[in-house]
């Protein structure tokens, strides 16, 4: 097999990836050094190599690409059109990372539970927000319900509208 030439591993080198799909590397690092500081034993505060930060922050972009690849097939395959959370636990079980499904799943049941708290009370305040549009004319002695009525009794003749001519 032949060697790259210098040309060839600069190319390899210098691979662009375009910024959108870049994950931020301060969330990357934080993710690593947490980690690492749970898994030592002293708890001391472990130093990456700027390197080790790049190398962890694109396998994680393949990982994501390879896994929103599969699950997209399993949605295909069920004639959908949106990927849904099932279709990214059964991708994880077919790439055989049956282990991430449990704590996925935990996850997104406290994702919901707190979603569903923010929904219920977005919710509470919209109907609070209409009841109050609808007792604002009677307060202000119906004139809103009589400046909107006026506005809908105008009739304009086409024979006075301008000509667009």
């Amino acid at each position: 097999m032949a060697e790259k030439t210098a040309v060839e591993k600069a190319a390899v080198d210098k691979k662009v990836i375009p910024e959108a799909e870049e994950l931020p590397k301060a969330i990357v690092r934080r993710v690593v050094k947490e980690k690492l500081s749970q898994l030592s034993k002293d708890g001391a505060d472990i130093s990456v190599f700027k390197e080790a930060i790049m190398a962890f922050s694109e396998s994680a972009r393949i990982f994501i690409h390879y896994l929103s690849a599969m699950a997209n097939d399993i949605c295909k395959e069920s004639k959908r059109q949106t990927i849904n959370a099932e279709d990214v636990f059964k991708a994880l079980e077919e790439m055989e990372f049956p282990e991430f499904v449990g704590p996925l799943k935990a996850s997104l049941e406290e994702f919901r539970r707190k979603n569903a708290g923010k929904r219920s009370a977005s919710k509470a305040k919209e109907a609070n927000k209409k009841k109050k549009m609808k007792e604002s004319p009677v307060e202000n002695g119906g004139e809103e319900d009589m400046q909107d009525q006026g506005d809908a009794n105008i009739n304009v003749d086409e024979n006075d509208a301008p000509d667009d001519n």
